[in-house]
């Protein structure tokens, strides 16, 4: 069985751990391939409705890709270089992103390449004070190939995160704060309480309606503001024939807290 990827149920919470510490949690070809068969596996179960990831071990959340693999790939050829190493990466980003369930980043320690990419890719994210930050593919002679090229700059904006992608350099978490690539940063003890507790607050709501934001939002990142709407109105449509909705209301106007079904 692969164990590159560890799941424990916690309640309605999903815990993924990446598990290669020996590895610093290197991003192999059969972790990307776990990562998404464990969200398939999670999407499709409706009592799990959250999921937090972060890597084993004191020293790293991931290092990124794993290098001795993905050289191999590309001395094998470009064609085969992109498909083996860069849409597979790409793909798991991507699926991160778009997941329609809250996905939360306790990010533990080394968050270099890939594992940065995860961290820009998932919907929100919590630091350790032990945490550290690089893109640092250019010191191998490549760009970020899991998003990296297009997610940061979104994120912190086009001369900040070029910055970072061509220099390499590392930075600290109340850097990747400020940048807007985590949401908070907490004492190293804290980090995995901050992220259920974070988990915990969106779980109050309507697991329904928190998908229709994490699709309005994602989609319309990458829309004109008139697109944009559009998919805001699409979702508001999509939430207006659900029970949770006259739930919500009801329990709004009636001053109890609302029960929610999910449908």
């Amino acid at each position: 069985m692969n164990d590159n990827v560890l799941i424990e149920r916690r309640g309605e919470i999903a815990l993924l751990i990446l598990n290669r510490p020996e590895k610093l949690n290197a991003l192999d070809y059969a972790t990307n391939d776990r990562l998404l068969a464990l969200l398939d596996e999670i999407e499709a179960e409706a009592a799990i409705r959250a999921v937090v990831i972060t890597g084993a071990g004191d020293r790293a959340f991931s290092a990124g890709g794993d290098i001795h693999e993905f050289a191999g790939s590309i001395r094998r050829g470009t064609e085969e270089a992109v498909r083996e190493f860069c849409r597979r990466g790409q793909a798991m980003t991507a699926r991160f992103e778009s997941f329609p369930k809250p996905v939360i980043a306790a990010v533990n320690g080394i968050a270099f390449g890939g594992g940065c990419e995860i961290t820009e890719a998932v919907h929100l994210a919590v630091a350790s004070e032990r945490a550290i930050f690089a893109k640092p593919e250019i010191n191998i002679g490549i760009p970020p190939t899991f998003g990296g090229t297009q997610r940061l700059s979104r994120l912190a904006g086009r001369k900040r995160a070029l910055e970072l992608l061509l220099t390499g350099d590392t930075f600290s978490p109340a850097r990747a704060l400020e940048l807007g690539l985590v949401n908070k940063v907490v004492r190293h003890e804290d980090l995995l309480p901050s992220a259920f507790a974070m988990a915990d607050r969106i779980l109050r709501h309507s697991s329904l309606a928190a998908a229709r934001i994490i699709t309005s939002v994602t989609r319309g990142l990458n829309a004109s503001i008139t697109e944009g709407l559009e998919i805001e109105r699409e979702q508001f449509a999509r939430m207006c024939a659900t029970n949770d909705v006259h739930e919500a209301l009801d329990a709004w106007i009636a001053r109890r807290t609302p029960v929610y079904t999910g449908t």
